[in-house]
């Protein structure tokens, strides 16, 4: 399913044995939507959007938590071809998340998860969700937290702390929820024993893994993974649910 779209080092996909550990924290953020959201409520009423959609499989998981219309946005061609063929019902468009297109109020929930840190201009990103978001709309927007990120990786543009993310959002949306996630037991318990399991897979080639860690990449699962409120700043992502300012 995947062969078609190129291993950047970044964006993550299904299937692939040694990028597990990074879709499984990434798809964790996307349960929690379908698990906290009603989502059922935009069956034939609202529209949402998968803002930086990639690989499309968050987007999927929204459309069969229950909304019937859902948009993946995303600029790259070949991802976008990827999704049309593996996600058909995910309706596809081609643009730049910060000058979108589409009309004032078109979404009831825009969704945005580990994508605002690949942006240049992270404030009209904002200022456009806000734009085109329906009045008592959600939004949901996900980034990793600086704080805790491994440094140095050049896909991102700004990388973002707690205070700063929710600096970044409040001028045009009130928070509702901020939230982190954070390692579950079973990944606390591998690293007490053995160290950062993050650390550790940047340390090597996949190949030169050693099979304590290979056992526990391949079978992480996004039940691995806590999101909850406090302690943010030792949160390894940030997690912001906010509805726009009416005033």
């Amino acid at each position: 399913m995947t062969e078609t779209l190129p291993l950047t080092g970044e964006r993550t996909a299904p299937g692939i044995w040694h990028e597990n550990y990074w879709f499984a924290r990434h798809d964790a953020a996307y349960r929690w939507i379908t698990a906290h959201l009603d989502l059922q409520n935009l069956r034939s009423t609202g529209r949402v959007l998968d803002a930086g959609c990639g690989e499309g499989y968050g987007a999927e998981l929204v459309r069969l938590a229950g909304a019937d219309s859902v948009t993946g946005l995303d600029y790259e061609d070949t991802t976008l071809r990827h999704v049309r063929r593996v996600y058909p019902q995910i309706n596809v468009v081609q643009g730049n998340l910060v000058q979108t297109g589409f009309a004032d109020a078109t979404f009831e929930l825009i969704t945005s998860l580990q994508t605002i840190e690949h942006l240049w201009e992270q404030p009209r990103f904002v200022a456009e969700c806000a734009r085109i978001l329906a009045p008592g709309g959600t939004l949901v927007l996900s980034t990793p937290n600086r704080l805790t990120f491994p440094s140095g990786n050049w896909y991102h543009t700004r990388e973002l702390t707690a205070a700063e993310f929710a600096e970044l959002v409040e001028p045009a949306f009130e928070i509702t929820h901020a939230l982190g996630l954070h390692h579950g037991n079973r990944l606390r318990t591998w690293e007490s024993q053995y160290g950062s399991c993050v650390d550790a897979q940047l340390a090597a080639g996949y190949d030169a893994w050693d099979a304590n860690l290979a056992d526990l990449v391949r079978s992480t699962g996004h039940e691995d993974f806590e999101i909850r409120p406090g302690d943010l700043d030792e949160s390894l992502d940030l997690i912001l649910v906010a509805r726009p300012r009416t005033s």
